[in-house]
């Protein structure tokens, strides 16, 4: 692929317009007719779910894939879980031991009583791990995800093989778009209306109709948890513009980084402007970037098949 700074790639969905859905009751279709559901991305998908103990964590994954290919995980965005990752699943399993988590204190994940801040996040993650036997992994991160992938690179630079970094966040994301999401993420866990909740994803989304049904009712069912009340004030610790530079991964600490790295951007991201994550690329010694055309905060979703090939190709090193 090459330093591809600046370089646009449009989305195959571009080709054919964008989705069109129509409402009957509670049932989301695309234009074709198809229901779109979580299931639905998982059918005929080989993958499991399941549990570990991270560090005294209980800890859940999403996992498709096989011991003895080389390790992949997937690292969700703040108020997130491994359902972010439903449609990456199948492209990567062949080639790779793939997992999807609900990180620490996120999903259905266990919520220790200490605020997660990065270091906690960067902990967890080498707990999970350990758990599951991977010593080196490619990791994957999107918004939260890719600041502690990216932390976790800096902390440990002989377990990381690649690292994707995605709309990842950190002080780089603007102050205004943090005081949404964080005004938005507790909103809809004091009320986990179907409406708040909606609005919630709606947010990650550059096309609100790619906000399904199914996927509402699977974040509302998380954020309806007890638990989620006192886990989501621990969640959002991180999320005020001290904290962000506090935890920041410093520009030293990104030129530390050896790991061959992409950085995955999007030309609408309403976290932070391409050339925020463009500077990002600039801080990596020899990190790759890329821009996905007409998607948000949620590429790996919202366009998946593009995503995919991006990322399956950068993470098997094809031109």
């Amino acid at each position: 692929m090459g330093h591809v700074s600046g370089y646009i790639l449009y989305s195959e969905r571009n080709k054919v317009g964008e989705f069109e859905t129509r409402e009957s009751g509670t049932v989301t279709a695309d234009r074709n007719g198809a229901f779109e559901s979580i299931w639905a991305d998982l059918q005929g998908v080989p993958f499991e779910q399941g549990y570990v103990d991270a560090g005294g964590i209980a800890t859940r994954y999403l996992r498709a894939g096989s011991a003895g290919k080389p390790g992949l995980v997937f690292l969700h965005g703040t108020g997130g879980h491994a359902e972010a990752y439903v449609r990456n699943l199948a492209a990567h399993a062949p080639h790779f031991d793939t997992y999807a988590i609900d990180m620490l204190g996120h999903g259905y994940t266990g919520k220790p009583d200490y605020d997660y801040e990065i270091p906690r996040y960067v902990d967890h993650l080498a707990g999970f791990l350990d758990a599951v036997g991977i010593d080196r992994v490619s990791l994957s991160g999107e918004s939260l995800g890719g600041w502690v992938a990216g932390a976790f690179a800096v902390a440990h630079p002989d377990r990381v093989d690649r690292l994707v970094l995605n709309t990842a966040g950190a002080d780089m994301v603007n102050p205004k778009a943090l005081a949404a999401l964080r005004a938005s993420t507790a909103a809809a866990v004091e009320d986990p209306s179907w409406e708040r909740v909606r609005t919630r994803l709606e947010w990650l989304m550059h096309t609100d109709s790619d906000v399904h049904d199914d996927l509402v009712a699977s974040r509302q069912a998380i954020y309806s948890r007890p638990e989620m009340k006192d886990g989501v004030t621990r969640i959002l610790c991180l999320h005020t513009p001290e904290a962000r530079r506090r935890f920041a991964v410093k520009p030293e600490e990104w030129a530390t980084i050896t790991a061959p790295t992409l950085v995955l951007w999007t030309s609408h991201d309403p976290t932070a402007a391409v050339d925020v994550g463009e500077t990002l690329a600039g801080m990596i010694p020899g990190a790759e970037f890329v821009v996905m055309q007409d998607c948000g905060h949620w590429p790996q979703f919202e366009d998946a098949d593009t995503f995919n090939r991006i990322h399956v190709d950068f993470l098997l090193g094809r031109d």
